[in-house]
C-alpha cells in the first residue's frame, strides 16, 4: 500500500466501446503491461476509461466558471474507479504538425540554452569580427584623457545611421535642443532654416555636442559632454580626431573598429519565434520556398509548344505565347524549338522579363502592333505568390522548392544573435549538434569558460546536462536539437516526452503509455524498460499498452485483453506476474512461452533476377550510400533508430519512383543515378498516417467500397422507380440522409458546465437516412444496416458482388473481420489504420511487377495479428510482386528474404549500409547490431 493508501486501481463494470462490463484489478506503483490481440479493447481500457475519468475528475476540481472556457471531458462508461492517480497520457498521435516545434523546444533544453547565451555569452562583430566591448562613462573619460591627451577632439552623438529620408523636422528639433552643427554623411554643417537632405539617399546624421581640447583643466566639461552625448546618442557617443578619424564608444556592446553595436541579449534574441531573434528573411523557419528556373522548366528537352514552361501548359491561342513569339525572334528560336537549344540570354529573358516594349502585332487592326511590358515569367509567379488568391497559392506550390535559407543558412536566427559565442561556438551551432556531440561539448566546460561565465552559468548548465542525459537514457543520442517534431516517428515523439516526465521528476503519478516500443531497435529497447522502470521506481504507477515481447517479460504484471477483436473481445483472459502468466492458455501466453511461433521459411526465395539499383546516395546522415534491391522477394530494412532508413527508402528511393511513375513534383534527396526502373510498373507506398480525423471518414469509405455499395443501391427497380441516384445513399449530402442530425445519427447537446452529451438522433434512431431512403433494400437490408455489419459478415452478404467482394475480402486478410464497414475513422487504432490502408492497396488488381513500401505495419499488432498480415504480404511477392519494409520487429526480419542492415549507430555515426543478404547473413556480420539480435530468433 501507498501513500494514498490503495494498493490497486480498481476498474468496476467498464463497457467502453467493445469492454464487456469488466472488472480489472491493477497493481499500483508498478510496470503493467496491457495486451491482447488488436481491437480486444486494450486502448479502450487504458486511455478510454482510466485516462478519461482521471482527466476527467482533474477537470472537476476546476470551478463551474473555469470549465465553462476548458470545455469538458465526457464521462466514461464505467460504474466505478477506485485508488485513481493523476494521470498522465503519453500517446503517439499527438505529435506536432507545428514547423516551429523543435526537438530542443519540446525538450525545453533549447529554453535553457537561450538563457545560458542572453547572460554569459560574449559578441563579436559580424563586420569585424572583433570582440565587442560596453563602456562605463568613467572607463570612456579615461580612454579620452589618455589616448587624446592635449589633442583637439568634436564629441559626436549619432541619432540617425544609415537610414533614407530628408529629416527636415528632425533639423528642427535638433536646433530646438540648443545645437547649431550636425556631422551629416562625414561633413560638419551648420544647421540652417529649412535645411533638408536627399529623401532617396541613405544617411548617418550625428549631431555635434562639442569641440575641446583634452587637459586635466577640462576634465569636468568633458565628462559633462560626454554624459549629454550619451543621453542624445541613446548610449553611444562617437569621438572625431584632429586627423578626421571615428573613434566609437558606448555602454551597449560596441565594435570599437567599425561602430557597429548590438542591443543587450535576452532569451528571445535566440529565439526563432520571437521577431527580436527570427531571421527575417526566413522567419525563423531556416528554410525558405523559392521559385526556381528547374521548377517552372522541369524538362529542357520539351518546346515551348509541347509544354516545357510549366506554369503555362502546352500552346493555346493565349496572349503570353504571342509575346513570347516575338521575343524569341532576334535570337532565331521559335516556340517549336527545345528549350534545350535556347540561348542563355534567351531563357534568362523569357523567364525574368525585359525593360524593352515587346510589339505584338494585332489581329483584329491589321498591319498595328500592340506594344506592351513583358515581366517574365519568374517575376509574375513571385507576383502571385505575394499577393494571389488561396487557390493560387494552391496552385503555385507545384513551382516552390524548398531550399536553406541563405542569410542564416539555416540556423533560423538574425545574424547578431549567430554573433554571441561560448566556448567558440554560437546557439546556431549547439541546435545542429546532435545530442551526442552537445553531450560531449557539455563535458568539461566550465575548464573551457571565464570565471564570469562559469559563475552565471552554473544552474543553466545542470539542467541542460540533466535533460541531455534524459536522451541519451533512452536511446535518442542521433536526434539534433534543431530537429522539427512533424518529422519525428511516433515513438520517437513519444520517447521525448517520456524524456521530458523523467524530467518533471513527480511521485504517485499514473503514467499511461501507448506502444512507447514503436520504431525501436532490439538494441535500444532495453534502454526504454529501464527508463520505465526508473520511472516506476519514483514512485509512480506506469501503464503501457504494447505488444513487444521483452516488454512484457520484464514487466511486473501482465493484463491480457481478448479473446479476438471488436465483438469478439473485450473480456480479460489472463493476468498475473509475467513468471505465472506464461503459464496460462492464451495466445498471448502461448506466443511468450514457445508454444506459438511465427516460423522461418524452410528456403529464401531466389527472386526473378531483376534489380533496382540506387548508387551514391548522400540525403541528411547518409554516406555516399549504394543498394541494390533484388525484384521479385520479401526484403527487410533495418537498423538501430536513426541509422537512415527511412532517408534511403522513403526520402530518396520512393520519392525518385513517385517522381517517375506518377509525376510528383517533391525532389528526392541527393543521389548520384537510379537504375532498373523499368523492371517495375508502379509503386505503392503504405504509411502510418490515419485514414480519417471525423467521424464521417471510415473503412467503407476510405477503401471506396461505399461507393460500389452506393451504384449498387443505385441499380436496384426500388431506386430506379423512384429516380434515386448515387446521392440518395450518401450520409454527407443533402437529399437522402436525415436532415435532424444531418446524417450523423447522433445529436450532441451542449450542457455548458457540464460535458457535451451525444444522443441518438430521435429522428431516425441513429441509422443516418431518412425514411424513403431506407425503404429501398437489397437482401432484405438497408443501407444503414450494411454500414453496421462487420466486415466478417459483409464477406458473406455480398459474395456475388465481385468489386464490393474483392475490398471486404482483403480488409478480412489483413485481420480487420471484426470491424464494421461503417465504423468512425478517429475510433479506429493505429495498427487498425495503417491495415485500412493497406487492404484498400491490396484490393487494387496487382501486375505482378509492383513494389510495394511499408512503414512499420507491425505497429499495434499482437503476434497472432503479425502472422496474418505476414501471409497475406507473402501471397503478394508470390505473384512476383516485390515487398518492401521498414521494420524492427524480429518476427518479421526473420521471414525475409533479403535485409538491408543499415548503422552501425544512429545520427552521425550512422548512414552506412552495415550489410546486405538473407537474415542468416546479415546474423553472421560482426559490427551488425541486427545480426546480434536475429541470431537468437534463427533456428
Amino acid at each position: 500500500m501507498d501513500l494514498t493508501g490503495f494498493s490497486h486501481i480498481e476498474v468496476l463494470g467498464a463497457r467502453e466501446h467493445n469492454l464487456k462490463n469488466i472488472d480489472v484489478s491493477i497493481p499500483r506503483n508498478q510496470l503493467v503491461v496491457v495486451t491482447g490481440i488488436s481491437g480486444s479493447g486494450k486502448s479502450s481500457l487504458a486511455f478510454d476509461t482510466i485516462y478519461a475519468e482521471g482527466q476527467r475528475r482533474y477537470m472537476e476540481s476546476f470551478s463551474a466558471y473555469a470549465r465553462s472556457f476548458l470545455g469538458n471531458m465526457e464521462r466514461p462508461d464505467v460504474d466505478k474507479i477506485e485508488g485513481l492517480s493523476p494521470v498522465i497520457s503519453i500517446e503517439q498521435k499527438t505529435t506536432s504538425k507545428n514547423p516551429r516545434s523543435t526537438v530542443g523546444t519540446t525538450t525545453e533544453i533549447y529554453d535553457f540554452l537561450r538563457l545560458l547565451f542572453a547572460r554569459g555569452s560574449e559578441a563579436f562583430s559580424y563586420l569585424s569580427g572583433q570582440k565587442m566591448v560596453k563602456q562605463s562613462v568613467d572607463q570612456i573619460i579615461a580612454t579620452l584623457t589618455s589616448q587624446f591627451d592635449g589633442a583637439k577632439i568634436v564629441l559626436l552623438a549619432p541619432v540617425i545611421k544609415g537610414r533614407k529620408g530628408h529629416y527636415r523636422e528632425l533639423f528642427v528639433q535638433i536646433a530646438k535642443w540648443g545645437y547649431t552643427k550636425v556631422r551629416v554623411d562625414g561633413e560638419i554643417l551648420d544647421i540652417e532654416p529649412k535645411m533638408q537632405l536627399d529623401r532617396f539617399k541613405v544617411h548617418d546624421i550625428e549631431v555635434v555636442i562639442d569641440r575641446l581640447v583634452v587637459t586635466d583643466d577640462e576634465r569636468v566639461r568633458l565628462s559633462q559632454s560626454l554624459q549629454t552625448a550619451m543621453q542624445v546618442g541613446k548610449g553611444q557617443v562617437y569621438v572625431l580626431d584632429g586627423a578626421s578619424h571615428v573613434h566609437y564608444f558606448s555602454q551597449t556592446l560596441m565594435d570599437p573598429e567599425t561602430g557597429l553595436s548590438y542591443d543587450e541579449p535576452a532569451p528571445n534574441t535566440f529565439s526563432f519565434n520571437s521577431p527580436y531573434g527570427a531571421c527575417p528573411c526566413c522567419n525563423g523557419l531556416g528554410v525558405i520556398e523559392e521559385i526556381t528556373e528547374d521548377s517552372v522548366i522541369p524538362d529542357r528537352k520539351l518546346s515551348i509548344v509541347r509544354g516545357a514552361i510549366a506554369p503555362i501548359g502546352e500552346y493555346r491561342e493565349l496572349w503570353i505565347f504571342k509575346q513570347l513569339e516575338v521575343l524569341l525572334k532576334p535570337f532565331q528560336v521559335g516556340l517549336s524549338t527545345p528549350i534545350e537549344k535556347f540561348p542563355l540570354e534567351a531563357v534568362e529573358m523569357m523567364l525574368y522579363g525585359t525593360d524593352e516594349p515587346v510589339p505584338v502585332p494585332s489581329k483584329k487592326y491589321v498591319g498595328t502592333e500592340w506594344s506592351t511590358k513583358y515581366d517574365g515569367i519568374i517575376n509574375f509567379l513571385k507576383r502571385q505568390q505575394e499577393s494571389g488568391s488561396e487557390k493560387t497559392q494552391d496552385w503555385l506550390k507545384d513551382f516552390l522548392v524548398i531550399k536553406t535559407c541563405p542569410d542564416c543558412g539555416g540556423y533560423r536566427l538574425k545574424k547578431e544573435a549567430l554573433h554571441f559565442k561560448i566556448d567558440g561556438k554560437h546557439i546556431g551551432e549547439l541546435a545542429q549538434m546532435d545530442v551526442l556531440e552537445l553531450e560531449q561539448w557539455l563535458e568539461g566546460l566550465e575548464l573551457r569558460i571565464s570565471d564570469r561565465q562559469r559563475q552565471i552559468g552554473s544552474e543553466v548548465l545542470k539542467e541542460i546536462r540533466k535533460r541531455v542525459g534524459f536522451l541519451t537514457q533512452i536511446g535518442l543520442t542521433y536526434l539534433t536539437l534543431d530537429r522539427p517534431m512533424k518529422t519525428l516517428s511516433g515513438g520517437e515523439s513519444q520517447r521525448i516526452r517520456l524524456a521530458t516526465q523523467i524530467g518533471t521528476q513527480l511521485v504517485g503519478v499514473l503514467y499511461i503509455m501507448d506502444e512507447p516500443s514503436i520504431g525501436l531497435h532490439q538494441r535500444d529497447n532495453e534502454k526504454l524498460i529501464q527508463a520505465l522502470k526508473d520511472l516506476r521506481d519514483l514512485g509512480n504507477s506506469v501503464l503501457v499498452v504494447e505488444h513487444d515481447k521483452d516488454m512484457m517479460l520484464e514487466s511486473d504484471y501482465i493484463l491480457d485483453i481478448g479473446p479476438g477483436a471488436g465483438r469478439h473481445g473485450g473480456h480479460v483472459v489472463g493476468f498475473g506476474k509475467p513468471a505465472d502468466f506464461i503459464k496460462l492458455g492464451t495466445p498471448t501466453a502461448q506466443y511468450l512461452n514457445g508454444e506459438l511461433s511465427i516460423d522461418v521459411p524452410k528456403a529464401r526465395r531466389p527472386g526473378n533476377g531483376l534489380h533496382i539499383e540506387l548508387k551514391g546516395a548522400t540525403g541528411n546522415n547518409l554516406k555516399n550510400v549504394s543498394i541494390s534491391l533484388p525484384l521479385g522477394k520479401f526484403i527487410s530494412v533495418t537498423g538501430v533508430s536513426g541509422s537512415g532508413k527511412s532517408t534511403l527508402i522513403h526520402d530518396t528511393l520512393v520519392l525518385k519512383l513517385k517522381q517517375h511513375f506518377d509525376r510528383t513534383k517533391r525532389d528526392a534527396m541527393p543521389f548520384k543515378s537510379m537504375t532498373g526502373l523499368e523492371h517495375i510498373d508502379k509503386i505503392i507506398e503504405v504509411d502510418q498516417s490515419p485514414i480519417g480525423r471525423t467521424p464521417r471518414s471510415n473503412p467503407a469509405t476510405y477503401t471506396n467500397m461505399y461507393t460500389d455499395i452506393r451504384a449498387l443501391y443505385c441499380e436496384l427497380p426500388e431506386s430506379k422507380i423512384r429516380g434515386y441516384k448515387a446521392g440518395r445513399f450518401s450520409f454527407n449530402v443533402k437529399g437522402g440522409r436525415c436532415e435532424s442530425c444531418e446524417g450523423a445519427g447522433r445529436k450532441k447537446i451542449e450542457m455548458e458546465f457540464l460535458p457535451d452529451v451525444l444522443v441518438e438522433c430521435e429522428t431516425c434512431k441513429g441509422k443516418r437516412f431518412n425514411r424513403e431512403t431506407l425503404e429501398v433494400r437489397f437482401k432484405g437490408k438497408s443501407i444503414s444496416d450494411v454500414l453496421d455489419m462487420t466486415v466478417e459478415q459483409a464477406l458473406v452478404f455480398f459474395e456475388n458482388q465481385p468489386r464490393i467482394h474483392r475490398r471486404v475480402q482483403t480488409l478480412s486478410e489483413v485481420g480487420l473481420g471484426y470491424i464494421t464497414l461503417g465504423q468512425h475513422a478517429t475510433t479506429l487504432s493505429g495498427g487498425e489504420a495503417q491495415r485500412v490502408k493497406l487492404a484498400e492497396e491490396l484490393s487494387k488488381k496487382d501486375t505482378g511487377k509492383t513494389l510495394y513500401v511499408l512503414d512499420e505495419p507491425t505497429t499495434g499488432l499482437h503476434f497472432q495479428d503479425v502472422k496474418l498480415l505476414l501471409d497475406v504480404l507473402q501471397k503478394l511477392v508470390d505473384k512476383g510482386n516485390t515487398v518492401l519494409i521498414i521494420e524492427h520487429n524480429l518476427d518479421v526480419v526473420k521471414v525475409s528474404d533479403y535485409v538491408i542492415d543499415m548503422g552501425p549507430e544512429g545520427g552521425n555515426a550512422g548512414g552506412q549500409l552495415v550489410g546486405s543478404g538473407t537474415p542468416e547473413q546479415i546474423a553472421k556480420l560482426k559490427g551488425s547490431e541486427t545480426g546480434r539480435f536475429l541470431k537468437k530468433e534463427l533456428p
